[in-house]
């Protein structure tokens, strides 16, 4: 640690609204120190080294949407953009509950016509389902900013009341709204759902297109947010737990010293909110609220087969407990047949061994893909994120404005009310809105 007084921005947390606020500040000429607890920057979205393969294995799968204009724009800054291939088109493949194939691709038509066009040629769907769907769009457009505590009961029921069939609910709107929300739909309050989609409806085609990382996530935006911000004379200290004290003027304390600097930004997760912030005088209701916010679970089993199975990069599996696979060897180019399953909403699925983990994932991979019947596993390992993402159930305390009443603090995280729920894009919105108010404070 350094105790250069000359620090404009002390930024506790080195995960995407971390490094995104530290980043945005640093390209405004501002002097900024990342202090990151854990060994390695990435926060919740990070690799490791699987000890038998030596690969680098995320601990669960990330998808982006082209609408995360603000994830992209971070991206960009650091010089990673090459990191995510982002489809010229919505591409999805299905394998549906019976074991049907069907691909969803939208057309070549202006935004966000090329959805719906999409959607009324997709096969899976019957007419009704299809005239269901255009239901759809105004329904977004109507609620598109509107605060996400306008709209009561469960994201099914929003769907049920705007027209939307089963059939369309299982194959579609459900996947997506898990994957993105990480909550059961019969949980999970429409207001986030709602916004995700209105960035997925947006003006671009390519806003609904999904993006898939080329790299393990350390190389895709960690390490590259540690060679921006050092080429800027800014500071990333790791191992180095920081306690922030909100009292009359933010203030930090790192291995018992105090961390000279004019500003703090807060960008730890939810939970770990009261062991960062002591004697928290106003904070003492927002630290409250993240107590009393549960958490949602991920499950990801990584399998390695002994021969390539999948033709597409990735599966969709609606009605299953592992709800896509995605096949590594496409995404980074690699010889061995590695697939990652994702269980998102995992609740009834994160405290079993690893083996029944292991064996429902397998199960559900073989009854999908007859290609994967006759396939050896060489290796398979389950991954369990127990404080993944946080809930959005409804009726939740409500979530903090990056603006706090202790002079000088800020917070960050995808916790932060963005209006969106717990992704990438939450946690670098609010990432760039918290280097905003620092550099606004610093101003004055």
């Amino acid at each position: 640690m350094t105790s250069d007084p000359n620090y404009d921005v002390a930024i506790v947390g080195g995960g995407f609204a971390g490094l995104s606020a530290a980043t945005a500040l640093a390209e405004q000429g501002r002097r900024v120190i990342v202090l990151e607890a854990r060994p390695r920057l990435g926060g919740r979205a990070s690799s490791f080294t699987d000890p038998a393969t030596g690969e680098r294995v995320d601990n669960g799968q990330h998808l982006l949407i082209g609408g995360y204009h603000e994830t992209f724009r971070f991206l960009r800054r650091i010089g990673a953009s090459d990191a995510v291939t982002l489809q010229p088109q919505l591409t999805v493949d299905f394998v549906d509950r019976n074991g049907a194939p069907s691909r969803l691709r939208s057309r070549s038509l202006p935004a966000p016509l090329h959805l719906f066009g999409g959607i009324m040629t997709w096969r899976a769907l019957d007419w009704r389902d299809r005239l269901s769907a255009v239901r759809m769009g105004p329904a977004v457009r109507s609620q598109r900013g509107s605060r996400p505590s306008m709209l009561g009961g469960t994201v099914r029921e929003w769907l049920q009341q705007h027209g939307q069939t089963p059939r369309l609910i299982e194959l579609l709107w459900e996947p997506l709204a898990v994957a993105t929300l990480n909550e059961s739909i019969d949980v999970a309050a429409p207001g986030p759902f709602v916004n995700v989609l209105a960035r997925m409806f947006g003006t671009r085609t390519t806003d609904s297109a999904l993006g898939l990382p080329t790299r393990p996530l350390d190389d895709v935006y960690a390490e590259p947010s540690r060679r921006y911000l050092e080429r800027r004379g800014c500071t990333v200290d790791v191992n180095a737990s920081a306690r922030i004290v909100a009292a009359d003027l933010a203030s930090v304390t790192v291995r018992g010293e105090t961390q000279p600097c004019r500003a703090v930004i807060c960008a730890v997760p939810w939970y770990t909110l009261s062991d960062a912030i002591e004697s928290p005088g106003p904070l003492a209701a927002t630290l409250d609220a993240a107590r009393r916010t549960p958490a949602s679970p991920i499950v990801t089993v990584n399998v390695w087969l002994d021969r390539p199975v999948m033709e597409t990069t990735f599966l969709g599996l609606p009605g299953r407990t592992m709800q896509w696979v995605f096949d590594k060897r496409v995404m980074f180019g690699e010889h061995a047949s590695h697939l990652s399953m994702t269980a998102s909403a995992a609740s009834g699925l994160v405290d079993r061994s690893n083996a029944d983990i292991i064996d429902v994932a397998m199960t559900e991979l073989r009854d999908a893909l007859p290609a994967a019947r006759g396939a050896a596993v060489r290796r398979a390992i389950a991954v369990r994120e127990k404080m993944a993402t946080f809930s959005v159930a409804s009726g939740l305390p409500a979530r903090p404005a990056t603006r706090t009443a202790v002079p000088g603090l800020f917070l960050a995280g995808d916790w932060i009310d963005t209006g969106l729920p717990a992704t990438i894009e939450s946690a670098v919105v609010s990432g760039h809105a918290a280097a905003v108010a620092a550099a606004e404070y610093l101003a004055r």
